[in-house]
C-alpha cells in the first residue's frame, strides 16, 4: 500500500504533465479525468514509474488522437459564417466537419438511415444523452428530430464541448454540453434515449469491469450502444469480438437487447425498461 501523500504526489505529476504537454494542452482535459486514470493505474501497479507511464498509455487511448480532430477555432468561424447563409450552408459546413474524425467519417455513407432506423427502435425522444458525444452532434441535420426535444451531450475536449454549444446555439436546438469525465461523474438528467458510439470497449481497456455499473448509472431507457464491426485499417473483423463483450457486460441484467447492423458499425439497443 502506498502512502496516501505519496499517491497524492504521483496523481499531481500527472495532472501537471498532461495540463502542460504538447499533446494535450489545447484539450483542456477534466481534471477529475487525469486523477481517476493516475488512480487507478496507481493501484494496478506496485512502482509508481510503472503506473505513471501505464497511465500515459491510458490517456492516449481514451484521448484517440489518432481518430483525427479539426481546427476548432476555425470550426466556429466556418459554422457561423455557414449559419449566416442558411440551413444548407450549416449542412454543408457539418458534413465536412464529421469528416475530420473517423469515428464519425465512417457513419457518412449512411447518416441518415442510420438514425431513421434507430428512431424506428426507440420512438422519437424528448431527451437525449449523447455520451463521449466526440463530433456526433454535428449529425443533427440528419437526425430527423424536431427543435424542441433536448439534446444534451457530454465530452472530455472542451474545444470540441465549445464547438458544440456555439453549434446548438446558431441551430436553435434546445440542447446542452458538458466537459465532463462522465465515467467519474455520469449524467443525473432523465432521457429516453443514450447515445454511447463506439466508445464501451475504450472504457473497458481505461478500467477494466467499468462499463456494466456505468451503464446501470445512465438514466435513460433506451442505451443505443455502438462498436465498430471492422478495424481501422478494414483488415480486421470485430463483429465477433464485440458481440462477446456485449455479451458479458449485459450478462443477468435482464435487459432486452436488439441489434442493428450496419455495414461498418453495429448497433446494440438495449431497452433498460
Amino acid at each position: 500500500m502506498k502512502p496516501v501523500q505519496e499517491e497524492q504526489r504521483w496523481v499531481a505529476q500527472f495532472v501537471q504533465w498532461a495540463r502542460h504537454s504538447p499533446k494535450y494542452r489545447a484539450l483542456d482535459l477534466p481534471e477529475t479525468l487525469l486523477t481517476d486514470i493516475m488512480t487507478h493505474a496507481l493501484k494496478r501497479y506496485t512502482k509508481p514509474a510503472q503506473a505513471l507511464a501505464a497511465a500515459r498509455r491510458i490517456l492516449h487511448q481514451v484521448v484517440a488522437p489518432y481518430l483525427g480532430d479539426p481546427d476548432y477555432i476555425q470550426a466556429v468561424q466556418a459554422l457561423e459564417n455557414a449559419a449566416r447563409q442558411g440551413e444548407e450552408a450549416v449542412r454543408q459546413v457539418c458534413w465536412h466537419l464529421l469528416q475530420q474524425h473517423a469515428s464519425t467519417r465512417e457513419r457518412l455513407p449512411f447518416l441518415e438511415a442510420f438514425y431513421q432506423r434507430l428512431f424506428g427502435v426507440t420512438g422519437v425522444p424528448a431527451t437525449i444523452l449523447d455520451l463521449a458525444c466526440g463530433l456526433n452532434p454535428l449529425a443533427w441535420p440528419w437526425m430527423g428530430l424536431p427543435r424542441e426535444i433536448r439534446y444534451l451531450a457530454f465530452d472530455i475536449h472542451n474545444p470540441r464541448v465549445q464547438l458544440i454549444r456555439r453549434f446548438f446555439e446558431l441551430m436553435g436546438i434546445h440542447g446542452q454540453a458538458f466537459h465532463r469525465d462522465i465515467l467519474v461523474e455520469p449524467p443525473r438528467d432523465q432521457a429516453e434515449v443514450a447515445f454511447f458510439f463506439k466508445e464501451i470497449h475504450r472504457f473497458e481497456e481505461r478500467q477494466p469491469g467499468c462499463a456494466r455499473p456505468f451503464l446501470q448509472a445512465i438514466p435513460a431507457r433506451w442505451l443505443l450502444i455502438s462498436l465498430p464491426t471492422r478495424s481501422l485499417s478494414q483488415k480486421r473483423d470485430l463483429l465477433p469480438i464485440h458481440r462477446r463483450l456485449m455479451n458479458r457486460i449485459l450478462d443477468g441484467l435482464g435487459w432486452n437487447v436488439q441489434e442493428v447492423l450496419f455495414e461498418n458499425e453495429v448497433v446494440f439497443c438495449v431497452d433498460k425498461g
